[in-house]
Formats: C-alpha cells, structure tokens, sequence
C-alpha cells in the first residue's frame, strides 16, 4: 500500500514580491490544513505566546517565544493551539531559488545554502538569536522590495553565524514529502489531538479512516516513522509538560489528567521523551521562570 502523504500548500506573495510576510499581533485562529507542507520555507517567529509544535517527527510544547526555521517540504501541522495573546507572531515563506536558480551556489553563499539543507529537519533557536535577529524579522514585514531582500539575506546571514540552534529531528525521520492527498493522516492527528486524554484503542482509529488495524499500523509507522502508542504517548507528555509550567496541579493529578492511568508508567515515559523526572523536568522550569 503506498504511503499518504501530507497536504501540499500553495502560497502566494503579494504582487510583485517573491517572499510573502504575515504579522499577527494578535492570534486569530488557524484555517491551513492540519499536516501540511510547502516547497518555500518558513521561518517562524513568535515574541509571546505559547504552544505545540509537531514539525516532522518532532512534538514538543514551547512556552513565551519560538523562533524556527522549517526546510522545504517538512511536514509541519498549523499550530492550531498557539495562543500569540499580548504578542505576535511574523512567518516569512520563500522559496529556497527565490532569487535565481543558482544564487545560493556562490561561494559567498554557501552559508546560507548548508543553513537551507539543515533546515529540512527544522530548526529551533535559542535565547540569543531570538534576541539578536526578532526585531529584524518583525521588520520584515514593514520593508517592500529590495530593502526586504537584502534584510532577509542579513537575517539568513545572521542565522548561519547562530550556534544556539537544536535540529529538531536529528534522529533521522525527517522527510521530504510529495503532493498526494493527505485526508487520513489529517484524520489521525486531529482525532489525537482532541481525544489524547482518554485511551484511544487501535480498533477506535483504524475505524476512522476505514482501515483493518494491521493495515493502519502499517501505514502509520511508514508515513511517520513512529508507532500509533508512541504519537499518543507522546502528545500526552507534551501536554503534561505544559501542565507543569502552567498549573499548580501535583504531578500524580497531572499524569491522570494527560490520560496515563498508571503513575510508574507516565514517570518512566516522560523520562524517556523528555530526559528528566516530571519533578526535575519542573524544579528546573520554576527556576528559569524565576
């Protein structure tokens, strides 16, 4: 059986440009496909606001700011819980031959073009580029024609010279996808993402998608690298670690709370996804926040 793929989207700069810039002040909703990809790539910055991101075979939960680059064609989902209140968020998307076909092949270029590659298995910088390079990304969305260009080219400039970056799927699935109808993983994830507290059988979701459960399982792990248990164990932490930041509920309410029904077992999964103990994982957040 071959592999469903994600949605393709088609973006379009405004007449006459060749990168298209959108700054929300104020987060308004999401109306783009749940899992979907682009040739462009996207950069991401978010100076307030806080959510899930699920680039690829990477889920984690961001709190306060993000700022991301997305490498043509990894599958991302449309950050449909980002909340940007009393922030704002800017996405930039052009295609990686924006400016020619072999612009970014000159030596002076070559920078950039690695920093392009890298990003196929998205990007996440940390506190000193967000502080260094934010404004200029906001202002992108104030420049028109060849003042964007050159500060988009000072921005990708900037992000070559960053060394606080981690490649989100470093561990490998990270995959170019082909335009092919994406309606079943589509399916899946926002059946997981609205039910992930409560257990999900293998039956409930192959049904869902008019699948014999051998078949889903198949299809799932080769589509996204991972088993169905795992997503959804996964979903589950990272909702757990944002209940850590952001409530006052004791670990053992959390784990119920994010759909475990074994306490030993949401420990020794969240240690496993995270690195750290629910309790290290939270000592360590209050004092960042401190």
């Amino acid at each position: 059986m071959k592999a469903r793929k994600p949605t393709l989207e088609k973006i379009s700069p405004e007449f006459g440009s060749s990168i298209r810039v959108k700054k929300h002040d104020a987060y308004i909703g999401e109306n783009k496909p749940f899992w979907h990809f682009h040739p462009e790539i996207e950069l991401v910055y978010v100076n307030k606001g806080q959510g899930k991101r699920h680039i690829g075979n990477h889920l984690s939960y961001f709190n306060n700011s993000q700022l991301l680059l997305i490498g043509s064609n990894l599958p991302h989902n449309g950050f449909t819980d980002r909340l940007t209140i009393n922030g704002s968020e800017t996405l930039v998307q052009f295609k990686p031959e924006f400016l020619g076909e072999h612009f970014f092949d000159i030596p002076e270029m070559e920078a950039i073009q690695k920093l392009f590659e890298r990003s196929k298995k998205g990007l996440v910088f940390g506190v000193k580029t967000k502080q260094k390079l934010g404004v200029k990304i906001e202002k992108l969305a104030e420049k028109d024609g060849f003042k964007k260009i050159l500060l988009l080219l000072e921005i990708l400039h900037g992000l070559t010279k960053s060394l606080d970056y981690t490649v989100l799927n470093a561990d490998g699935f990270a995959f170019e996808a082909a335009p092919q109808d994406s309606a079943k993983i589509d399916i899946i994830f926002k059946h997981v993402n609205e039910h992930f507290r409560t257990h999900i059988s293998l039956d409930e979701i192959a049904d869902k998608v008019s699948m014999t459960v051998p078949a889903f399982c198949r299809y799932f792990k080769k589509v996204t690298g991972k088993t169905f248990t795992k997503l959804v164990n996964e979903y589950r932490v990272v909702h757990a670690t944002k209940l850590l930041l952001e409530s006052n509920m004791s670990i053992t309410d959390i784990c119920f709370e994010c759909g475990f029904n074994n306490f030993s077992h949401f420990n020794k999964l969240f240690k496993e996804i995270t690195g750290k103990s629910a309790s290290k994982y939270r000592s360590e957040l209050k004092k960042i926040v401190q």
